[in-house]
């Protein structure tokens, strides 16, 4: 997609050194940073510099690139790969993305590995890239439907950002958004700020814009009165982990979305590449849920009159605070999954329809 009338990526690979879009400075800065070692894609995960269940299975390949750039190793390899799965603990696209590799790499020779490694990260982006736009193909038809219907403006609520900045290109929930807009199909955007880290307001919105989609951040407890109102014709959410009973592990809020939806009889919709789907665990109390510093909930991000970015404490001292990154939607809230492969219902036999 573009940023300043410019297409990119989120991710790419030049000189033996792997490009990024620092995500942690949008919207205020554009600033794409180089990842030289297996430790700065370490760092890129974990700060968030890149984030976004498929993007971060892709750093993580690219990390695996680099820790062979690095030090030729098997030994060396094989301690990288532990460590960039330790990074963040509930996109399984991060796990599933260093398992291929590491499956990829295992016995072969030192003097083909390099070749062979960037080879494959390369093809997981173009998967992603390729399965995103299938997700976009095959939302698009419910958008469509919509508007066949109301002759109107589609209005779809989201939360955080399962935009382009979030997979390769396209991305997830935005694809079918996208597509819609390409199609000439009027489309406005309800975008969740979503604390504490603001990727709807920060992210989402900003990438939005740039497309020229019509957009509107809405505090995070807003969408429940805009589908009373009548307001919201669909949501449409991504997705970190998805359980192969329909359960759907997203950005901490999802499930209350999920919950006034039903109550409102809106359509939610959860749009998702393969990648992201669990087939071992069977329950969604098992998911390991990230548990994220309390610092990202008393301090904020902004920019000064001079155009710097500050962080200022909005909290008192004295208050604890707990930031739990994600919730589950259980599947009996979810209109329908939106994947490569095309729409199923919520449920193991929807999903093994599809990919079984």
């Amino acid at each position: 997609m573009r940023i300043r009338g410019k297409p990119y990526k989120t991710i790419w690979f030049e000189k033996n050194l792997v490009k990024i879009i620092d995500q942690t400075k949008l919207p205020h800065q554009f600033i794409i940073k180089d990842l030289k070692n297996v430790k700065d894609a370490i760092y890129a995960i974990k700060t968030m510099e890149v984030r976004g269940a498929p993007l971060i299975g892709a750093t993580a390949a690219y990390g695996i690139v680099l820790s062979i750039i690095e030090k030729n190793d098997q030994t060396f390899l094989h301690k990288s790969a532990r460590y960039l799965i330790d990074t963040r603990p509930t996109a399984i696209n991060l796990k599933w993305a260093v398992d291929r590799m590491i499956k990829k790499l295992t016995g072969v020779n030192s003097d083909k590995i390099l070749e062979i490694a960037i080879k494959e990260a390369k093809e997981i982006c173009d998967e992603d890239i390729k399965f995103c736009e299938s997700i976009g193909l095959n939302g698009l038809k419910i958008i469509e439907e919509i508007y066949n219907k109301k002759k109107d403006t589609v209005n779809i609520l989201t939360h955080c950002n399962a935009g382009w900045l979030a997979t390769i290109n396209w991305g997830t929930a935005t694809s079918p958004i996208y597509h819609a807009h390409k199609k000439g199909i009027p489309v406005h955007v309800w975008a969740d700020e979503t604390r504490p880290r603001n990727q709807g307001a920060n992210l989402t919105s900003y990438e939005l814009n740039e497309e020229g989609i019509k957009n509107t951040i809405i505090a995070d407890n807003t969408g429940g009165i805009l589908m009373q109102r009548g307001q919201v014709d669909m949501c449409i959410v991504g997705t970190d982990r998805t359980l192969s009973n329909g359960d759907v592990c997203n950005k901490v809020g999802t499930y209350l979305k999920a919950l006034a939806a039903k109550d409102n009889n809106v359509p939610f919709y959860v749009a998702l590449p393969s990648s992201t789907i669990d087939w071992k665990i069977k329950n969604s109390k098992d998911i390991p849920i990230e548990k994220r510093s309390a610092e990202e909930l008393s301090k904020i991000d902004g920019v000064d009159k001079d155009g710097k970015i500050k962080k200022v404490q909005i909290y008192p001292n004295k208050s604890k605070a707990l930031n739990l990154a994600f919730d589950v939607t259980p599947a009996k809230y979810i209109t329908g999954l939106i994947t490569e492969k095309g729409i199923c219902e919520a449920s193991e036999k929807g999903l093994k329809n599809l990919f079984k």
